[in-house]
């Protein structure tokens, strides 16, 4: 099998998503996709896709589904705590602690959450050998428009 034949095996909704937990390209499984803990790299430096595949807004998704995500723990970990602590949980306690919490998780998130929200983009959007090529040749979004199948 060529090494363009072994890029276009579509991974499984797993596999992207274990990758990008592991802050790898969800795609092709390369690592080093971080300039620094909240800048992303323009480019896989392995197999060559966009990290924002071409599109000037994707990052909102990312946003939002940092915020989601941290809003989610967060919340398990709340009712589990007035849970524990039932019949007088320490409500000024939980105030400014989760508050506390929703800003750190946020920051820590972050860089999850970009490399999950390309895992779920692929999965919906299976990445093709046109659109790779497109990134590969340096597609910019000024140049010419990222091909849609």
């Amino acid at each position: 099998m060529t090494e363009d034949a072994a890029e276009f095996i579509q991974p499984s909704t797993s596999l992207l998503v274990r990758r990008a937990l592991q802050l790898r390209c969800p795609h092709c499984g390369g690592r080093n996709l971080f300039a620094s803990f909240f800048e992303m790299k323009d480019r896989c430096p392995r197999c060559g896709i966009r990290l924002e595949r071409g599109e000037s807004d994707y990052f909102v998704g990312a946003y939002l589904f940092n915020l989601m995500a941290v809003e989610l723990i967060l919340f398990v970990c709340v009712c589990g705590f007035v849970y524990l602590t039932w019949p007088d949980p320490p409500w000024d306690l939980i105030t400014y602690v989760t508050a506390f919490l929703m800003l750190g998780g946020c920051l820590l998130c972050y860089p999850f959450a970009k490399t999950t929200w390309l895992a779920v983009d692929l999965a919906i959007r299976p990445l093709t050998a046109v659109e790779l090529a497109w990134h590969r040749e340096g597609g910019e979004m000024g140049d010419r428009e990222l091909p849609h199948i």
